[in-house]
């Protein structure tokens, strides 16, 4: 069976499509759309991917699942499951995370805000690191853990100088002393490791290496000053599994190995903290066409409320009931949303025939749809998670509301 956008799980079948084991027809028939589907089986077959390929270049590596990619509790206790650690930036999602597997001891916590309630938890839960984005947030660190008589490792965020970017450090020798100072009043912190992430959707061995070489730049200043780091955390940002297949990725691990070699960067650890990787390709939407203008535009009942072009998805468009036809006809597809910027995509491989309530299905939305989406007056998605041939409700807009954390 031809599968459909590099999925696996994404099969045409004669005359439809079957999603996992179940046939679209099936899923239709049972709810109506919009539908959100996750792919449980894709999940758990990109984390061993990942860790398989990684396995072949780097002995003491670690990963951690970055939840904001996607923080739906059942998503989490599927990934934790597989022996994965949990990366979180707030209070919500750490509350998630522990209460679907992740162990305390096996998570990284912090962002750009970092307020003492959720230092107290961290601390309080034997977290394995906190994240520093600014040095002055060392000192309320260290005050907590001493409170708890508790030494506190902690990774400290560098700048990548992307795009101008305001988040992290950069090390130079006016705050690599304050740091120096810092610590040796900080008797309750241990700075163990140094965290570099470039972008997202990287999908060329320059982006990783250019990381690295950021990574690198900032680790010699610090040794140049007699502070050592044993661990290196070299984030995420990889795209979605479809668009990085095996080879590939194995390529980048291959690249990284090889530049962490002629750098003479030494390390005890190494971590990744993929999100997108593991959920992107697992999620799918099917929507249905509700309007039809004579210059190809079609309208379906989603938009960028729901799928957000802010979450940088790789989105690829099928008409799901007519998938055996040639997509070759330029089409637009615009949302729901009362405005002209809520276009979907323009000029893209359609079918020659458009009918109302046909089915579009949009691949590849596993990841930051959910966590950028907003609320706008139209009912929320169904959302289903799919393993084999059995589907299961993770959210239902009738009962449940809203998926947002609490």
């Amino acid at each position: 069976m031809k599968t459909i956008a590099g999925n696996p799980y994404l099969k045409i079948k004669e005359e439809t499509i079957q999603i996992d084991l179940l046939n679209l027809h099936e899923i239709i028939s049972k709810y109506e759309t919009p539908i959100m589907i996750l792919l449980e089986k894709r999940i758990r077959n990109n984390i061993k991917l990942f860790k398989k390929v990684l396995k072949r270049h780097f002995r003491n590596f670690e990963s951690y699942y970055s939840l904001k990619a996607n923080y739906l509790p059942q998503v989490c206790r599927v990934i934790s499951d597989m022996n994965i650690g949990a990366e979180v930036i707030g209070l919500p999602e750490f509350n998630v995370a522990i209460e679907n597997g992740f162990s305390p001891k096996n998570m990284l916590v912090g962002g750009p805000y970092l307020p003492d309630e959720l230092i107290y938890k961290s601390i309080e839960n034997n977290v394995k690191e906190i994240i520093i984005y600014n040095l002055n947030d060392i000192p309320r660190v260290n005050k907590i853990a001493k409170k708890f008589s508790k030494i506190q490792n902690i990774c400290i965020r560098i700048n990548s100088s992307k795009y101008g970017t305001k988040l992290g450090v950069e090390f130079h020798k006016s705050n690599i002393n304050f740091l120096k100072q810092t610590l040796e009043k900080a008797k309750f912190i241990k700075f163990t490791t140094v965290l570099s992430h470039y972008s997202t959707q990287m999908n060329s061995p320059i982006q990783f290496r250019k990381n690295l070489f950021k990574l690198s730049e900032n680790l010699k200043n610090l040794e140049n000053n007699g502070i050592h780091v044993k661990n290196i955390n070299l984030g995420g940002g990889f795209p979605e599994a479809v668009v990085m297949p095996e080879k590939q990725l194995d390529m980048i691990f291959t690249e990284l190995k090889k530049e962490l070699e002629e750098t003479n960067i030494s390390y005890d650890k190494i971590y990744f903290e993929p999100g997108r990787y593991f959920v992107g390709d697992a999620g799918l939407f099917l929507a249905k066409i509700i309007n039809i203008t004579n210059d190809r535009w079609i309208f379906i009942n989603i938009g960028n409320h729901i799928c957000p072009k802010f979450s940088k998805c790789s989105l690829r468009f099928y008409n799901a009931s007519r998938i055996n036809f040639a997509h070759k006809y330029k089409t637009s597809i615009a949302g729901i949303i009362p405005t002209d910027q809520d276009v979907l995509v323009k000029d893209y491989f359609f079918t020659k025939k458009l009918s109302y309530n046909d089915i579009v299905m949009i691949t590849n939305v596993g990841a930051y749809c959910l966590t950028f989406s907003n609320r706008f007056p139209y009912r929320l998605p169904i959302i289903l998670m799919i393993n084999n041939n059995k589907s299961k409700i993770l959210f239902d807009p009738k009962q449940d509301k809203d998926f947002s954390l609490y």
